[in-house]
């Protein structure tokens, strides 16, 4: 897909956007269902069921996902999708590509054990990696609007407010 075959699928949905702001206001959903032996939780993707469980650095398994795992591979994704995007509306050629996320966590937080141990990621470090001849400036505005438009980045730079609600089934 180049340029103008991305600006014209966009263009009617931004216009529909720019006309009825209410229509751009999406819940997405995701579900999971409590697995009835293992501490897991079997989570819908819509491709196929993701079993998350507990990360061996806090006594689980390592067969099942790790949640913070999928954090990262989420970002990763949204990432990947978004540096695409935007290197395609300014026509910056991509030969190649690699994302990667990683992220710092102290277990002892988790576990409970050191109430100074922060409970979740200390730091995150996403790199893309791109295999381009295009200038410096247009990678930096490239990376610019990519931290801009990513949906995951932004969220989990922003911290936005969760509510949090518990009922009897």
């Amino acid at each position: 897909m180049d340029a103008n075959e991305l600006r014209a699928m966009q263009a009617p949905i931004k216009d529909k956007y720019k006309s009825d702001a209410a229509s751009a206001m999406i819940t997405l959903k995701a579900k999971g269902t409590l697995d009835d032996t293992n501490i897991a939780c079997k989570v819908e993707t819509g491709r196929a069921l993701a079993v998350a469980g507990l990360h061996p650095a806090t006594g689980g398994s390592g067969l099942e996902l790790c949640s913070g795992d999928m954090l990262l591979e989420a970002l990763v994704a949204c990432a990947g999708v978004t540096v695409k995007a935007v290197a395609t509306a300014l026509e910056i050629p991509l030969k190649s590509g690699s994302v990667s996320a990683e992220g710092d966590l102290d277990f002892r937080g988790t576990l409970g054990v050191a109430k100074d141990a922060p409970v979740g990621f200390a730091q995150i470090r996403l790199r893309f990696d791109l295999d381009t001849d295009a200038p410096q400036e247009k990678l930096d505005q490239l990376l610019k609007l990519t931290e801009r438009y990513c949906v995951v980045y932004q969220t989990i730079k922003s911290g936005p407010p969760v509510d949090v609600t518990v009922a009897r089934a």
